[in-house]
Protein backbone atom coordinates (compact mmCIF):
# COMPACT_ATOMS: atom_id res chain seq x y z
CA UNK A 1 0.00 0.00 0.00
CA UNK A 2 1.13 3.35 -0.48
CA UNK A 3 1.31 5.74 2.50
CA UNK A 4 1.58 9.42 2.35
CA UNK A 5 2.86 10.21 5.68
CA UNK A 6 3.00 14.15 6.99
CA UNK A 7 5.49 15.24 10.32
CA UNK A 8 7.94 12.79 8.92
CA UNK A 9 10.35 14.49 10.27
CA UNK A 10 9.74 14.93 13.81
CA UNK A 11 9.70 13.06 16.91
CA UNK A 12 7.50 9.53 15.60
CA UNK A 13 7.74 10.47 11.70
CA UNK A 14 11.46 8.62 11.06
CA UNK A 15 10.83 5.64 13.10
CA UNK A 16 7.22 5.18 11.79
CA UNK A 17 8.11 5.44 8.06
CA UNK A 18 11.33 2.55 9.17
CA UNK A 19 8.47 0.18 10.12
CA UNK A 20 5.86 1.27 7.16
CA UNK A 21 9.06 0.24 5.25
CA UNK A 22 9.35 -2.76 6.88
CA UNK A 23 5.72 -3.80 6.44
CA UNK A 24 6.46 -4.02 2.98
CA UNK A 25 4.41 -0.46 2.45
CA UNK A 26 5.40 2.35 0.20
CA UNK A 27 6.06 5.31 1.28
CA UNK A 28 5.71 9.26 0.32
CA UNK A 29 6.13 12.57 2.49
CA UNK A 30 4.57 15.81 2.80
CA UNK A 31 6.80 18.41 4.24
CA UNK A 32 7.43 21.92 3.77
CA UNK A 33 11.37 21.23 3.14
CA UNK A 34 10.87 17.93 1.25
CA UNK A 35 15.18 17.81 0.81
CA UNK A 36 15.52 17.93 4.48
CA UNK A 37 12.57 15.48 5.56
CA UNK A 38 13.96 12.89 3.13
CA UNK A 39 17.75 13.37 3.95
CA UNK A 40 16.75 11.78 7.55
CA UNK A 41 14.64 9.25 5.78
CA UNK A 42 15.71 5.93 4.26
CA UNK A 43 16.31 5.43 0.25
CA UNK A 44 13.19 4.76 -1.79
CA UNK A 45 11.40 7.44 -0.23
CA UNK A 46 9.54 9.85 -2.55
CA UNK A 47 8.21 13.83 -0.89
CA UNK A 48 5.87 16.32 -1.79
CA UNK A 49 5.90 20.50 -0.69
CA UNK A 50 2.80 20.64 2.13
CA UNK A 51 3.27 23.58 4.91
CA UNK A 52 0.24 22.82 6.38
CA UNK A 53 -1.94 26.73 5.98
CA UNK A 54 -1.55 26.57 2.05
CA UNK A 55 -3.99 24.88 -0.35
CA UNK A 56 -2.21 20.80 -1.42
CA UNK A 57 -2.54 20.04 -4.76
CA UNK A 58 -3.72 16.41 -4.98
CA UNK A 59 -1.40 15.56 -7.55
CA UNK A 60 1.28 15.63 -4.25
CA UNK A 61 -0.34 12.53 -2.99
CA UNK A 62 1.07 10.83 -6.10
CA UNK A 63 -1.70 7.90 -5.77
CA UNK A 64 -1.24 7.63 -2.16
CA UNK A 65 -3.70 4.84 -1.01
CA UNK A 66 -3.74 5.79 2.70
CA UNK A 67 -2.00 8.89 5.12
CA UNK A 68 -0.88 9.35 8.33
CA UNK A 69 -1.31 13.18 9.78
CA UNK A 70 1.15 14.01 12.07
CA UNK A 71 2.45 17.56 11.22
CA UNK A 72 1.66 20.33 13.64
CA UNK A 73 3.02 23.07 15.52
CA UNK A 74 4.88 22.11 18.95
CA UNK A 75 2.99 23.36 21.84
CA UNK A 76 6.04 22.55 24.13
CA UNK A 77 6.70 26.68 24.17
CA UNK A 78 5.43 29.54 25.92
CA UNK A 79 1.70 30.30 24.18
CA UNK A 80 2.14 33.90 23.09
CA UNK A 81 -0.56 35.05 21.15
CA UNK A 82 1.46 34.03 17.75
CA UNK A 83 2.28 30.58 19.10
CA UNK A 84 -1.28 29.65 19.96
CA UNK A 85 -2.36 30.96 16.05
CA UNK A 86 0.36 28.52 15.04
CA UNK A 87 -0.59 26.05 16.73
CA UNK A 88 -4.05 26.36 15.70
CA UNK A 89 -3.51 27.13 12.24
CA UNK A 90 -1.03 24.22 11.65
CA UNK A 91 -3.18 21.50 12.82
CA UNK A 92 -6.85 22.71 12.06
CA UNK A 93 -6.05 24.54 8.77
CA UNK A 94 -3.52 22.19 7.86
CA UNK A 95 -5.63 19.05 7.81
CA UNK A 96 -8.97 21.09 6.39
CA UNK A 97 -6.55 21.49 3.46
CA UNK A 98 -4.86 17.77 3.72
CA UNK A 99 -8.11 16.24 3.96
CA UNK A 100 -9.55 18.69 0.75
CA UNK A 101 -6.97 17.18 -1.16
CA UNK A 102 -7.61 13.59 -0.21
CA UNK A 103 -10.99 14.22 -1.27
CA UNK A 104 -9.84 15.40 -4.97
CA UNK A 105 -7.36 12.73 -5.66
CA UNK A 106 -9.27 10.28 -5.30
CA UNK A 107 -7.40 7.58 -4.50
CA UNK A 108 -6.90 7.50 -0.31
CA UNK A 109 -8.62 4.57 1.50
CA UNK A 110 -7.35 4.97 4.52
CA UNK A 111 -6.75 7.94 7.10
CA UNK A 112 -5.04 8.09 10.33
CA UNK A 113 -4.69 11.50 11.86
CA UNK A 114 -3.01 12.43 15.55
CA UNK A 115 -4.61 14.24 17.85
CA UNK A 116 -4.00 14.16 21.75
CA UNK A 117 -4.58 13.38 24.77
CA UNK A 118 -5.40 17.30 25.44
CA UNK A 119 -8.85 16.65 24.13
CA UNK A 120 -10.21 15.81 27.85
CA UNK A 121 -8.85 18.97 29.14
CA UNK A 122 -6.42 19.63 30.89
CA UNK A 123 -7.28 18.33 34.38
CA UNK A 124 -9.49 15.42 34.76
CA UNK A 125 -8.23 14.01 38.14
CA UNK A 126 -8.50 10.35 38.59
CA UNK A 127 -11.39 10.17 36.17
CA UNK A 128 -10.79 7.03 34.08
CA UNK A 129 -11.28 8.54 30.25
CA UNK A 130 -11.77 6.09 27.88
CA UNK A 131 -12.67 7.07 23.88
CA UNK A 132 -16.18 8.30 24.93
CA UNK A 133 -15.29 10.36 27.47
CA UNK A 134 -16.53 14.11 27.33
CA UNK A 135 -14.04 16.64 26.10
CA UNK A 136 -12.31 19.73 28.08
CA UNK A 137 -13.07 23.53 27.52
CA UNK A 138 -9.22 24.78 27.58
CA UNK A 139 -6.91 26.35 24.99
CA UNK A 140 -5.40 22.63 24.25
CA UNK A 141 -9.00 21.02 23.73
CA UNK A 142 -10.60 23.39 22.16
CA UNK A 143 -7.79 23.03 19.43
CA UNK A 144 -7.75 18.69 19.53
CA UNK A 145 -11.63 19.48 18.79
CA UNK A 146 -11.39 21.71 15.84
CA UNK A 147 -8.23 19.45 14.59
CA UNK A 148 -10.84 16.06 14.78
CA UNK A 149 -14.01 17.77 13.58
CA UNK A 150 -11.63 18.43 10.35
CA UNK A 151 -10.08 14.97 10.45
CA UNK A 152 -13.63 13.53 10.45
CA UNK A 153 -14.34 15.01 7.55
CA UNK A 154 -12.57 12.46 5.72
CA UNK A 155 -15.12 10.14 7.41
CA UNK A 156 -17.93 12.00 6.11
CA UNK A 157 -16.51 11.96 2.58
CA UNK A 158 -16.11 8.07 2.72
CA UNK A 159 -12.69 7.64 3.82
CA UNK A 160 -12.42 5.63 6.73
CA UNK A 161 -10.52 7.87 9.49
CA UNK A 162 -9.12 7.15 12.98
CA UNK A 163 -8.14 10.20 15.36
CA UNK A 164 -5.04 9.30 17.42
CA UNK A 165 -5.56 10.88 20.85
CA UNK A 166 -1.25 10.30 21.56
CA UNK A 167 -0.42 10.70 25.34
CA UNK A 168 2.97 11.66 26.43
CA UNK A 169 5.15 9.15 23.91
CA UNK A 170 8.66 8.44 25.44
CA UNK A 171 11.71 8.15 24.05
CA UNK A 172 15.22 9.51 25.62
CA UNK A 173 15.46 11.15 21.75
CA UNK A 174 12.68 13.32 21.91
CA UNK A 175 10.11 14.50 23.71
CA UNK A 176 9.51 14.82 27.59
CA UNK A 177 11.67 12.18 28.63
CA UNK A 178 13.99 13.80 27.03
CA UNK A 179 14.04 17.17 28.78
CA UNK A 180 13.78 15.52 32.24
CA UNK A 181 16.57 13.38 31.85
CA UNK A 182 19.58 15.62 32.48
CA UNK A 183 17.72 16.47 36.39
CA UNK A 184 17.35 13.45 37.20
CA UNK A 185 20.40 11.90 35.87
CA UNK A 186 21.94 14.96 38.17
CA UNK A 187 19.77 13.43 40.64
CA UNK A 188 17.64 16.96 41.20
CA UNK A 189 14.52 15.49 39.27
CA UNK A 190 11.42 15.03 41.42
CA UNK A 191 7.36 15.54 41.01
CA UNK A 192 5.91 18.37 39.31
CA UNK A 193 3.57 20.41 41.69
CA UNK A 194 1.60 18.15 43.65
CA UNK A 195 2.40 15.40 41.97
CA UNK A 196 -0.88 14.00 42.19
CA UNK A 197 -2.28 14.59 38.96
CA UNK A 198 -1.85 11.81 35.84
CA UNK A 199 0.83 11.27 33.18
CA UNK A 200 -0.54 9.10 30.28
CA UNK A 201 2.34 8.01 28.95
CA UNK A 202 3.05 5.41 25.94
CA UNK A 203 6.45 4.24 24.99
CA UNK A 204 7.37 5.14 21.47
CA UNK A 205 7.48 1.77 20.34
CA UNK A 206 3.86 1.05 21.15
CA UNK A 207 2.96 4.72 19.91
CA UNK A 208 4.31 3.66 16.64
CA UNK A 209 2.60 -0.06 16.60
CA UNK A 210 -0.78 1.50 17.40
CA UNK A 211 -0.54 3.83 14.69
CA UNK A 212 0.12 1.20 12.12
CA UNK A 213 -2.36 -0.81 13.92
CA UNK A 214 -4.97 1.94 12.96
CA UNK A 215 -3.73 2.12 9.56
CA UNK A 216 -3.72 -1.82 8.70
CA UNK A 217 -7.34 -2.79 10.99
CA UNK A 218 -10.09 -1.75 8.65
CA UNK A 219 -12.74 -2.21 11.04
CA UNK A 220 -10.97 0.49 13.42
CA UNK A 221 -13.02 4.01 12.76
CA UNK A 222 -13.26 7.07 15.36
CA UNK A 223 -11.05 8.45 18.32
CA UNK A 224 -8.49 5.92 19.33
CA UNK A 225 -6.62 6.59 22.51
CA UNK A 226 -2.68 5.84 22.23
CA UNK A 227 -1.64 5.30 25.76
CA UNK A 228 -0.67 2.81 27.95
CA UNK A 229 -3.09 1.38 30.08
CA UNK A 230 -1.28 1.83 33.32
CA UNK A 231 -1.10 5.49 33.46
CA UNK A 232 0.68 6.99 36.85
CA UNK A 233 0.79 9.93 39.08
CA UNK A 234 2.99 12.61 38.04
CA UNK A 235 5.10 11.22 41.48
CA UNK A 236 5.17 8.08 40.38
CA UNK A 237 6.32 8.48 37.31
CA UNK A 238 9.23 10.88 39.43
CA UNK A 239 9.80 8.19 42.04
CA UNK A 240 9.95 5.26 38.71
CA UNK A 241 12.57 7.34 36.64
CA UNK A 242 14.68 8.20 39.34
CA UNK A 243 14.83 4.43 40.54
CA UNK A 244 15.33 3.75 36.47
CA UNK A 245 18.51 5.53 36.77
CA UNK A 246 19.60 5.45 40.05
CA UNK A 247 19.14 8.72 41.20
CA UNK A 248 17.31 10.02 43.53
CA UNK A 249 14.14 11.74 42.93
CA UNK A 250 13.33 13.94 45.73
CA UNK A 251 13.13 17.51 44.58
CA UNK A 252 10.10 18.55 43.78
CA UNK A 253 9.46 21.39 41.51
CA UNK A 254 6.87 24.16 42.62
CA UNK A 255 4.17 25.08 40.46
CA UNK A 256 4.77 28.61 40.85
CA UNK A 257 8.01 28.10 39.56
CA UNK A 258 6.25 26.20 36.59
CA UNK A 259 3.97 28.84 35.81
CA UNK A 260 6.79 31.57 36.08
CA UNK A 261 8.75 29.44 33.56
CA UNK A 262 5.94 28.30 30.87
CA UNK A 263 3.33 30.37 31.68
CA UNK A 264 -0.44 29.09 30.30
CA UNK A 265 1.71 26.09 28.82
CA UNK A 266 2.30 24.92 32.35
CA UNK A 267 -1.38 23.63 32.67
CA UNK A 268 -0.68 20.94 30.68
CA UNK A 269 2.10 19.72 33.26
CA UNK A 270 0.29 20.83 36.41
CA UNK A 271 -2.97 19.31 34.72
CA UNK A 272 -2.99 15.46 33.89
CA UNK A 273 -5.59 13.18 32.84
CA UNK A 274 -6.23 9.03 32.93
CA UNK A 275 -6.32 8.01 29.77
CA UNK A 276 -7.04 4.73 29.10
CA UNK A 277 -6.79 2.75 25.68
CA UNK A 278 -9.87 0.60 25.67
CA UNK A 279 -10.26 0.60 21.99
CA UNK A 280 -6.68 -0.57 21.22
CA UNK A 281 -7.30 -3.11 23.79
CA UNK A 282 -11.13 -4.34 22.67
CA UNK A 283 -9.29 -3.97 18.72
CA UNK A 284 -6.61 -6.33 20.01
CA UNK A 285 -3.66 -4.29 20.12
CA UNK A 286 -0.77 -6.46 22.12
CA UNK A 287 0.97 -3.46 24.43
CA UNK A 288 4.83 -4.44 24.47
CA UNK A 289 4.59 -2.32 27.15
CA UNK A 290 1.75 -1.81 29.61
CA UNK A 291 3.73 -0.95 32.85
CA UNK A 292 6.16 1.95 33.50
CA UNK A 293 9.18 0.28 35.04
CA UNK A 294 10.47 -2.19 32.36
CA UNK A 295 9.28 0.96 29.72
CA UNK A 296 12.06 2.93 31.44
CA UNK A 297 14.64 0.69 31.73
CA UNK A 298 14.02 -0.91 28.45
CA UNK A 299 14.70 2.90 27.61
CA UNK A 300 17.44 3.86 29.59
CA UNK A 301 19.28 0.30 29.11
Amino acid sequence: MKVAVTGASGFLGPILVQRLLERGHEVHVLARDVKRALSGLPSGVTGSYFDTITPLSPDALAGAEAVIHLAGETVNQRWTESARRRIQESRVVGTRMLVEAMKAAGTVRRFVSASASGYYGADRGAEPLTETGAPGDDFLARVCRAWEAEAHEADAAGIPTVVARLGVVLHPSGGALRQMLPAFRLGVGGRMGSGKQYLSWIHRDDAVGLLLFALEQEALRGPLNVTAPEPVTNEDFAHTLGAALRRPSLLPLPGFALKAALGEMSLVVLGGQRVLPRGAQDAGYTFQYTALAPALRALLA
